[in-house]
């Protein structure tokens, strides 16, 4: 183990954790990011709905980022965290390379997005096949686009695409039984229903241009919205036991301040927020990245506290 004790390392350099990093830089402590390099929206080529790096590439806002980090003193280790342990008054984070120390950790490595098993669809992830309308719906407005249901709650994205478009099929195999009410709102709003299971996913020239379905049709889209089912990455925090939602659409449970049921650890971004997008990822870091500071502050104090009382001793 190294000798060097840092107040916080940081797992997962994304928009979530260089925002806590940037927070815990500006208060002078000691911090190191550890960062795979595989951040969640890598596949899009450019954001929207980034207040002030509106069309920015996720790259370029992770470039910037880590550069105002780096200006705080904020160390960077690109490598995998594979396992994390109370040590009592600290955290054991193994890496790849080695293994440190922490006072405190701030877990921000995000979900990773199980898609559908429909050929095709995979390679177009990010381009052509999407996920959130306000992120990149604006980009396919007015133009065919298709909605490939995966579960019941699917059926909120079918409608709200919508919006986007008044040429939209739903492709509602994932969505179970529909029944006659939500059938007629749909049709009411001229949404195309399509029970059919979508088997391929056709393009020409590296662009969508329709779906296939199992009864054999081809459905003309030029764009397919599709909601992955997130799957946290915790493997490596397994020893520390942290309370997980049961709630649909939430991941790690976190107080207001980003605090875990770890007095350690705090989490932020994607981990915390499934479905939360680039804006909320940042706010969450920066609020852990305070949080963790506070609580180091108060630790800080105790301390100075029982040494006082062991010279007056």
């Amino acid at each position: 183990m190294t000798d060097t004790l840092y107040d916080a390392v940081i797992v997962g350099g994304g928009t979530a954790g260089l925002s806590a990093a940037q927070m815990l830089g500006r208060a002078r402590r000691r911090v190191l990011v550890i960062d795979a390099g595989a951040p969640r929206n890598r596949f899009a080529a450019q954001m929207h709905g980034v207040l002030g790096h509106d069309g920015r590439s996720p790259a370029e806002l992770l470039r910037i980022g880590r550069a105002e980090a780096e200006r705080y003193g904020v160390e960077f280790l690109d490598t995998t965290v594979t396992s994390i342990d109370d040590a009592g008054d600290h955290l054991t984070v193994a890496h790849d390379g080695g293994i440190l120390a922490a006072r405190g950790a701030v877990l921000t490595t995000g979900v990773v997005d199980d898609l559908p098993d429909v050929p095709g669809l995979r390679e177009q992830w990010g381009r052509g096949v999407i996920h959130c309308p306000y992120c990149h719906g604006y980009e396919v407005a007015g133009r065919r686009l298709g909605v490939l249901a995966t579960s019941p709650a699917s059926l909120h994205q079918i409608e709200l695409v919508r919006q986007w478009s008044g040429d939209v099929t739903a492709f509602t195999a994932g969505l179970g039984d529909v029944d006659d009410t939500v059938a007629a709102r749909l049709a009411g709003r001229g949404i195309r229903l399509v029970d059919s299971p979508v088997t391929e996913l056709r393009t020409d020239d590296d662009v969508v241009t329709a779906a296939l379905t199992a009864d054999g049709a081809a459905h003309a889209i030029d764009a397919l919205f599709t909601a992955p089912t997130p799957r946290l990455h915790l493997d490596y925090a397994a020893s520390l036991d942290l309370a997980v939602s049961t709630e649909p659409g939430e991941g790690l449970r976190v107080d207001m301040r980003g605090a875990t049921s770890h007095p350690r650890v705090f989490a932020a971004g994607n981990v915390v927020s499934p479905f939360g997008n680039v804006p909320l990822s940042m706010g969450q870091g920066s609020m852990a990245g305070a949080g963790l500071n506070a609580a180091l502050v108060m630790e800080d104090a105790a301390s100075a506290l029982r040494d006082s009382e062991t010279l007056r001793s």
